[in-house]
């Protein structure tokens, strides 16, 4: 009998690339019998991306529906996102059969040197397509001008390289897995609370394929796991996503706790940013708990926003 062909559904832009490769090559580490074959799909939010069409608060989704339905459609087998991308609530029928091991979760401000946020001149530009990262870091630096920013990685550092910004900012997770040299400074959580997800990825399948999640089981890290069920039960809580800029960031504690950071930007010009400690095998309660802290007037850490 030959070997059992696994198709991996992808986008075809170089990280995403470079995160299916990471999966397969684990694929096959665990089943040495298995033949995986990449499978590229073009989604809504690369077609919208590619002409600009996209605004700053897309909403969710639009770079996962396509696979998700080459997956019902029984055309790919599995398919790899990054899970800062997969809407809180899934399509019908389809499952996260594994999270593994996270990169780093950070934020990162990427500039010609290297400089610091307080270090950008006055006025500076900061090229971003995300409401949270303006929303967070114009709190710190009401002065700088943030304006949209399109195209991959590497598209955008070489427009950053062009002069056509003073900073941008990207997911560090990012420039490590396509190994980019470029010159950053890593943005503190407390400062710049990571998109849920940020760092991590999601392995999806149909939830009755029982064969290929098990086939998958080797590759879940469940503390990571418990992490981002955590930080993706605060957005929903939140109503983040489309609507409220929100960043969140669980953190495993040695101790079998779980840290969660939550920061969320409000409509009336304001943000807040708390935290909590629960059980790592109870995250959704230690997000329900957060979610109360920083709906209340006065929790957490409340910081005025001025809008350019």
């Amino acid at each position: 009998m030959g070997a059992r062909v696994i198709r991996i559904g992808t986008r075809g832009s170089a990280l995403a690339r470079a995160q299916t490769t990471l999966i397969a090559t684990a694929l096959i580490e665990a089943h040495r019998d298995l033949e995986i074959e990449v499978v590229t799909i073009t989604t809504t939010g690369d077609r919208s991306q590619a002409t600009n069409q996209i605004g700053p608060d897309w909403g969710s989704g639009v770079f996962v529906k396509e696979l998700e339905a080459a997956l019902l459609r029984e055309e790919i087998d599995l398919a790899v996102h990054s899970l800062k991308d997969v809407p809180p609530v899934l399509a019908a029928d389809l499952t996260l059969a594994a999270i593994p091991v996270r990169e780093d979760p950070s934020d990162v401000l990427v500039t010609a040197d290297g400089r610091n946020l307080e270090d950008l001149p006055p006025g500076g530009r900061v090229g971003t397509s995300s409401a949270r990262r303006s929303a967070f870091l114009r709190a710190a630096r009401p002065d700088l001008h943030f304006e949209l920013i399109r195209g991959n990685v590497e598209t955008r550092l070489r427009k950053l390289g062009e002069g056509q910004y003073d900073a941008i900012v990207l997911a560090r997770a990012g420039l490590n897995r396509l190994e980019l040299d470029a010159a950053y400074v890593v943005l503190e959580p407390r400062l710049l609370p990571p998109a849920p997800g940020q760092g991590a990825l999601a392995i999806q399948a149909r939830a009755g394929d029982r064969e290929v999640i098990s086939l998958l089981e080797q590759l879940h890290d469940p503390a990571t796991a418990a992490a981002v069920r955590a930080e993706r039960r605060l957005m929903a809580n939140l109503d983040g996503g489309c609507r409220l800029p929100v960043g969140a960031l669980g953190t495993p504690r040695a101790d079998g706790g779980l840290h969660l950071l939550g920061g969320v930007a409000r409509d009336d010009g304001s943000l807040s940013v708390a935290e909590a400690v629960g059980r790592l095998d109870a995250p959704e309660e230690l997000a329900d708990e957060l979610t109360e802290r920083l709906r209340s007037p006065g929790a957490g850490e409340r910081r005025p926003m001025v809008y350019a």
